[in-house]
């Protein structure tokens, strides 16, 4: 293993913020992550994924590890489903691919997300209809005191809207290794109806979609919408979309009767975050590099040298006005540091 010194992490988060960390490491197999993990307390790491929902805001002052765990597996086969384990350094996005071209279905509205497998069950990220707890098996993390390798089932994980145990009562606790998905190998169950999927599919005259066909889908739809990261720096959906009561909802569409909405429960809301903040008329927002996406409120961008706390104070405005306009608080999604 090799430790490097003052290193740029500019390569390493997807908003292209260039603070350094005073320490770096790159870990590929489980024994050097036990190795690192035992020879500091874990207060003294940072553990770095693929860097696609962190707003980093200061040089880290600790030993940053860059999780860089490789390799895809089928753990168990039957004749209706597939246990597939991924390493937590894989690419999500490729994993899906991965998925898709064996024709293992589950995860595909869940393409072109970015970032690593081993963040999805910490985040339960989600899109279009599906979210990680729909389709996760397990998922095995390493105990940052014992060394011990701990399987947690999906019900374990306490899965919510964009949280799971690992943000909260077990945060700092474990460091994900693996996840395992339960994946269909026929009769698949298709989401279309959510957002513009359905929409895309008509489009292209396609009336019996197979999963390649949705994700396809969204991925047109994702590429129409969102920058990519390689040209313009951004972490993805920054906040959270609130779900309110019926009570609140019920006041707030009689003075946006258009305002867009998904009934969670039957006294629960959701309302999209994005139509919040371009109601709010900050849809391509800008303060110097750092701005609001001109195509989607949802994202905050760096157009190139904005500093991670500028676009903190830019998140906190937002914030603060959309408070002040619908009385309705809306939380970041991304880890700010």
């Amino acid at each position: 293993m090799n430790i490097h010194e003052n290193v740029s992490l500019k390569p390493y988060n997807t908003f292209g913020l260039d603070v350094q960390a005073k320490y770096f490491i790159e870990i590929k197999n489980l024994n050097d992550l036990k190795e690192i993990v035992k020879a500091n307390k874990s207060d003294k790491l940072f553990i770095l994924g693929g860097g696609s929902n962190m707003l980093l805001t200061q040089d880290i002052n600790k030993i940053v590890v860059k999780l860089d765990l490789q390799g895809i597996s089928v753990v168990e086969d039957s004749d209706n489903y597939v246990l597939v384990e991924a390493q937590a350094g894989e690419n999500w996005h490729e994993f899906v691919l991965w998925c898709i071209e064996h024709n293992y279905g589950g995860v595909e509205n869940l393409s072109l997300i970015p970032g690593n497998v081993g963040t999805t069950p910490i985040q339960n990220i989600g899109a279009y209809g599906v979210e990680i707890k729909d389709v996760m098996h397990s998922c095995k993390a390493l105990n940052v005191k014992t060394l011990e390798i701990v399987e947690f089932t999906n019900a374990q994980c306490e899965f919510g809207y964009r949280e799971s145990i690992f943000k909260n009562e077990l945060k700092d606790q474990y460091i994900l290794i693996s996840t395992t998905y339960r994946l269909t190998k026929e009769n698949h169950s298709l989401k279309i109806e959510y957002g513009a999927i359905k929409g895309e599919l008509e489009a292209n005259n396609i009336t019996s979609p197979t999963i390649k066909d949705i994700s396809d889908a969204v991925i047109a739809i994702r590429e129409s919408k969102l920058p990519n990261p390689k040209e313009i720096g951004n972490s993805g959906s920054f906040f959270k979309n609130p779900i309110v009561d019926k009570e609140t909802f019920l006041r707030l569409q009689n003075g946006y009767p258009s305002m867009p909405h998904y009934i969670v429960s039957e006294n629960e809301v959701k309302i999209p975050a994005g139509w919040l903040i371009e109601t709010s008329g900050f849809k391509g927002y800008r303060l110097g590099d750092a701005g609001v996406h001109t195509q989607q409120a949802l994202v905050l961008v760096n157009y190139g040298k904005a500093e991670g706390i500028q676009i903190k104070k830019l998140s906190e405005t937002i914030q603060r006005e959309v408070f002040n306009l619908f009385g309705i608080k809306i939380d970041a999604e991304v880890n700010i540091f």
